[in-house]
């Protein structure tokens, strides 16, 4: 005769497996779903980086070929052709844009294309920076002085990475005023600025001296 016990736990795991058979008959198609779901979720992830990775060589291609055109004509309408993916993509396009509308004495026009990507707020922050920073240079532009000054004095905050370059334009703006002393004493400070360049420094020492200044503030 067998034990007891045995035949008593024999039929319990019987019991169990088939509650377990059933569970799985009942309810197996969820599994199936999660695995289909992440299976799936993983292959379109794969496409959109491809799709992603395709447009952007297909920009990059555009743009090669936009600013290999022969005239500075030829490449403002190919440039003004392509279509950017994103918006740092439409950033960088539009940036060559206007170097080129600048580099064909399109001042105003190249102001415009930087000011618009200043007001791009899906462009990374420092391309909207630096857009702002070429237009608010441009003599030009449709800007008055004192928009000018303004755009660059708002610049000019600690920690911004364009601080020393707007001060050097409020100091070129001061001498077109008359106000030499304001200026000279801007070009000072630039010169004892730690984050200062080598270029910089130069260029503000060669300003204070066409303008009869001291290269020593408070002298």
């Amino acid at each position: 005769m067998s034990n007891p016990d045995s035949f008593i736990d024999e039929v319990t795991e019987e019991v169990r497996r088939d509650q377990m058979y059933a569970s799985l008959r009942k309810y197996g198609w969820i599994g199936v779903l999660a695995v289909a779901l992440i299976v799936g979720g993983a292959a379109w992830r794969e496409y959109q980086k491809a799709q992603e990775t395709a447009a952007a060589q297909a920009f990059g291609n555009a743009l090669v070929a936009a600013l290999e055109s022969e005239t500075p004509e030829d490449r403002i309408a190919a440039l003004s052709e392509v279509d950017a993916p994103t918006g740092a993509a439409e950033s960088v396009r539009a940036m060559l844009l206007g170097a080129e509308q600048a580099a064909s004495d399109q001042d105003a026009a190249a102001a415009d294309t930087m000011a618009q990507v200043g007001a791009n707020t899906d462009a990374p922050e420092i391309y909207r920076q630096i857009a702002t920073f070429k237009a608010l240079s441009k003599n030009d532009s449709n800007l008055s002085a004192e928009d000018r000054r303004a755009g660059f004095v708002a610049m000019t905050q600690p920690g911004h990475p364009l601080r020393l370059l707007s001060e050097e334009q409020i100091a070129l703006i001061e001498i077109d005023a008359g106000e030499t002393e304001a200026a000279i004493a801007r070009l000072q400070a630039i010169l004892v600025d730690d984050e200062a360049t080598q270029g910089l420094r130069r260029r503000a020492t060669q300003l204070i001296v066409s303008l009869g200044g001291s290269l020593v503030a408070g002298s």
